[in-house]
């Protein structure tokens, strides 16, 4: 005879758990969609809080040498500026410069679209079937779809009033909102502690995605240039930027060099631009920078993935750019704030220093 199930032990709201479980579900499902809704809005307001938070040690480090703070705000907000300008710059200019070149090898598409039907023939392919494979080789359509995908990744350039502005206000108001943390630590110590960890790992974050990201675009650089891939140093700084992007960036920075490669040089040139930005960038920015990152952040590179996915799908390609820092803000918010949750930080990384 079987022994009677056990009984649902209520919570300390009284509820069952399963019905909290589904009551909290619900709430995240009404949160994301609302937040998807806003996500014009909100993902340029995300980036100006984490351009901030990056500038901050500007501002401190210059008045504990004796500098007046209103000198340290300014510096710190002109360093803002000028990296929204450069980033923003740069791949327009990428975008541009790659839409510029693609046309210029039409006679050389031609050529290798003849091999392409040659070859096709002799696989026993028709040839109404093999004119429309060759047909839908359209460099055109190519360059639009790339440069549509910079120029998505380029979104901010049209923000950027509202961001620059934004980051102003922040700056300015950075001093006071400092003073009023000092003020609260007193009575809620966590809340905080939530907070500065949220800040010092976002710094972090940038910190050593900046390192890693000079490092690969240097070698990118090199590598294109001995193999005589046009604009070499503008696809090299192309990788800079999209190594913001967690685990894929480097794919959208492989893209240009790689159809130039096949434009310039053939199937050969390409595979070798593939194999080399595989060996360096896969190596580099998809084994040994997630695991570093998640060390600094306390992240696991699974989580980090995940965080790429979810944050892209809810607030589009600045999503991809800031998935560590607002997913760093939602263990803060939710999970360091309150001791009765911190062992779910076990699941998702461990802390720094842990």
């Amino acid at each position: 005879m079987s022994s009677p199930a056990a009984p649902t032990l209520p919570t300390p709201s009284g509820l069952p758990r399963g019905v909290l479980i589904m009551v909290g579900l619900a709430a995240i499902t009404v949160t994301v969609a609302g937040v998807r809704a806003v996500s014009d809005i909100l993902a340029p307001v995300l980036l100006a809080v984490v351009l901030s938070i990056a500038s901050a040690p500007i501002r401190s480090g210059l008045a504990a040498r004796g500098v007046p703070r209103w000198v340290g705000t300014v510096v710190s907000i002109l360093a803002v500026y000028v990296v929204l300008v450069l980033l923003t710059v740069s791949l327009v200019v990428a975008a541009a410069r790659f839409a510029s070149l693609v046309p210029e090898y039409q006679d050389e598409l031609s050529e290798l679209l003849a091999v392409v039907t040659s070859r096709l023939a002799d696989l026993g392919v028709g040839s109404a079937q093999a004119q429309a494979v060759v047909e839908s080789f359209d460099l055109g359509r190519l360059a639009g779809l790339v440069t549509g995908v910079l120029a998505s990744l380029a979104s901010l350039a049209t923000d950027l009033a509202f961001v620059v502005t934004l980051v102003l206000f922040l700056s300015l108001d950075a001093g006071a909102f400092g003073r009023h943390l000092a003020q609260v630590r007193t009575n809620r110590p966590a809340i905080v502690e939530a907070l500065e960890s949220f800040a010092s790992g976002t710094r972090t974050y940038l910190l050593v995605s900046t390192g890693f990201g000079l490092v690969v675009a240097v070698i990118d650089t090199v590598l294109l240039y001995l193999l005589g891939i046009p604009g070499a140093l503008l696809w090299g700084l192309l990788a800079f930027i999209t190594n913001y992007i967690p685990n894929i960036g480097f794919v959208l920075g492989l893209v240009p060099p790689a159809v130039l490669a096949l434009l310039e040089g053939g199937p050969g040139l390409m595979l070798a631009v593939i194999v080399s930005y595989s060996v360096v960038n896969v190596v580099i920015q998809s084994v040994i920078q997630p695991k570093m990152v998640g060390d600094a952040v306390g992240l696991s590179a699974s989580v980090t993935f995940l965080s790429l996915v979810v944050w892209s799908w809810i607030l589009g390609p600045l999503g991809a750019v800031l998935a560590v820092p607002l997913s760093l803000l939602v263990r803060a918010v939710f999970v360091d704030v309150d001791p009765a949750t911190r062992w779910i930080g076990g699941l998702i990384g461990s802390r720094p220093g842990d």
